[in-house]
């Protein structure tokens, strides 16, 4: 059983309306031992229209997570942030991290070009090939620049919105055929990102936001997991990218035969920005 949770989005974060208490009482009720809140820091992210900033405070943040603890003693409840990276964003994503301790940092590809794939506005400029091809290219340009993250984010993100995505629909047998030709046909440059996150030490994660999507597959596919793992890559944090508290450890139970067929034998938490390696069992 996998009892902790690494990627969970409160309120905190502009996408989700989950106040924290409601993620922490879910999360003890159904028998998580750890939990790691990691709301969205997108600094610069464009103006929508919408009133998302993804940007929140961290001071209130880390107080309301300090002051959470005495009330979920059975809980260890760490304290994270999820990075929206790109080059305007360096100066303050680099202040962020120095000045507040967080326990895990994701790092995450959330805009091409500063532009949101989830729009149809960026696939309007793009054939899709082109499209998804650019925002690999753009994690390695991420990868260039000095943000100090732990574990890259849904590596494969980008397939959710694509337009042959979108017309799939429900066809769950069509998704995954062609969630598995995208992650063929892109694997050259995927793997050039593998080796340069395993070169940086840091790892990637199994978000299993894939599976709550209805794609068939976490993020991302397991082909990119065996392979980081046949490349020596060793860090693995797992998380259900929650935004509302009724998916915490969402497919959760999927994960721990997937991990060791893709040759893990661990999974990975951090704590004061350390890796803390827990055996996987069969």
């Amino acid at each position: 059983m996998i009892l902790s949770d690494n990627h969970v989005h409160t309120d905190f974060s502009s996408d989700s309306e989950a106040p924290l208490e409601r993620v922490l009482s879910q999360a003890s009720r159904s028998g998580l031992r750890s939990i790691c809140i990691t709301d969205h820091m997108d600094y610069d992210f464009p103006d929508l229209g919408n009133g998302m900033t993804f940007v929140f405070e961290p001071e209130p943040y880390l107080t309301a997570l300090a002051k959470a603890r005495g009330r979920y003693p059975d809980l260890e409840i760490r304290q994270g942030v999820e990075l929206g990276l790109k080059e305007s964003a360096l100066p303050q994503a680099i202040s962020l991290v120095e000045n507040y301790p967080f326990d895990f940092v994701i790092g995450s590809t959330h805009l091409v070009d500063n532009q949101d794939p989830y729009f149809e506005t960026f696939w309007a400029g793009y054939e899709e090939p082109d499209g998804i091809r650019r925002y690999y290219e753009s994690i390695l340009e991420n990868l260039s620049l000095d943000f100090d993250f732990d574990v890259y984010g849904h590596l494969d993100y980008i397939l959710r919105y694509t337009p042959t995505m979108r017309k799939l629909g429900d066809e769950t047998c069509a998704k995954e055929h062609y969630l598995e030709e995208c992650t063929n046909r892109y694997m050259d440059v995927i793997e050039e990102i593998l080796r340069v996150l395993i070169s940086q030490g840091r790892g990637i994660e199994i978000n299993t936001a894939g599976w709550k999507y209805g794609l068939g597959h976490p993020h991302p596919h397991e082909k990119i997991l065996t392979l980081y793992r046949e490349l020596s890559g060793e860090i693995i944090s797992v998380g259900s990218d929650a935004h509302q508290a009724e998916h915490l450890g969402y497919s959760f139970e999927q994960v721990p035969t997937l991990l060791l067929q893709c040759g893990f034998r661990y999974y990975t938490e951090f704590c004061n920005r350390k890796p803390r390696m827990i055996p996987l069992e069969r």
